[in-house]
């Protein structure tokens, strides 16, 4: 009997095109290779968080084309040409040294530990970009996809709640 692994002929690397941060990259990736791990490995933009590494904390939240997406469950090639933007990007998007919700969370000591805030961050932006949150309930549901270990989250709805008033910095 022949050796299943003898025969195996894995993929190629994909090349494929990423808009992270405003800066362009050209990648060469194994068509398994999770968009987390494309920015925290290959591009060393750790900012993004690995928590669960299955989509259920939040933790790896980056917005895509302005939309805020688990990269963890989001393999690289599927983004080809995509503008992403991660943590490390968010100052940009205001054009300020601070984008008004770091700011915010800072204001409401909103990051405890740090960990989730990056995602917490990404996808109140995505948030914000999708126009559906009106009141703290809504904001609160939409939110409930990150977790927060540290149980913060009375600061950070504060926070979003505070930028939310003045959404023309969002």
């Amino acid at each position: 009997m022949k050796n299943p692994t003898t025969s195996m002929v894995l993929p190629e690397d994909i090349p494929l095109n990423l808009k992270v941060n405003g800066q362009n990259y050209h990648l060469k990736l194994q068509p398994w290779v999770s968009l987390l791990d494309a920015l925290r490995e290959h591009l060393q933009l750790t900012g993004t968080k690995k928590g669960c590494d299955h989509g259920q904390c939040g933790a790896c939240t980056v917005l895509v084309d302005g939309v805020r997406i688990n990269s963890c469950l989001t393999m690289a090639v599927m983004k080809d040409g995509a503008e992403i933007t991660t943590i490390e990007g968010v100052a940009a998007l205001s054009d300020q040294e601070l984008h008004p919700l770091q700011q915010a969370f800072i204001n409401h000591d909103a990051f405890q530990c740090g960990y989730c805030t990056p995602g917490q961050i990404c996808s109140a932006i995505g948030l914000f970009n999708e126009g559906k949150a009106e009141t703290l309930a809504e904001v609160q549901e939409l939110m409930s996809g990150n977790i927060c270990r540290c149980g913060a989250y009375k600061h950070i709805n504060s926070a979003i709640m505070e930028v939310k008033g003045g959404q023309e910095h969002a």
